[in-house]
């Protein structure tokens, strides 16, 4: 696994266990949320996982990017469909979202050059 992508998600499961291991009643409940709206609904999973992306993008939040660049390769989105909503993001964000679309293209490369499943 890519160095970039393993870092990531080290940290982050190590990050999250330990936040969720001070057992708060309201960051359990908005990580349970945030899992739960990305289920299968009126929206497919695909559909959603762009929607999480643009807006993460937009917020310009480099995690958040990261987390659903990864997901979008799990559920098979193809490179062109995360790059054409990562095109809208940029639109819709300004040209303040391409320094988050130079890390996310590297972040996408990562995933695709891995030697092991992510």
């Amino acid at each position: 696994m890519s160095n970039l992508v393993k870092e990531f998600n080290d940290y982050r499961q190590e990050m999250n266990d330990k936040i969720l291991g001070d057992n708060n009643k309201i960051i359990k409940r908005i990580f349970n949320l945030d899992t739960n709206a990305y289920t299968e609904g009126a929206l497919d999973v695909k559909t959603k996982e762009l929607l999480g992306l643009v807006a993460s993008a937009v917020l310009r939040c480099d995690d958040c990017i990261k987390y659903h660049l990864e997901t979008s390769y799990k559920i098979g989105l193809t490179k062109e469909q995360v790059m054409e909503a990562l095109g809208i993001a940029t639109l819709v964000g300004g040209t303040i979202v391409i320094p988050h679309l130079r890390r996310a293209y590297e972040f996408w490369d990562a995933l695709e050059n891995n030697t092991e499943s992510v």
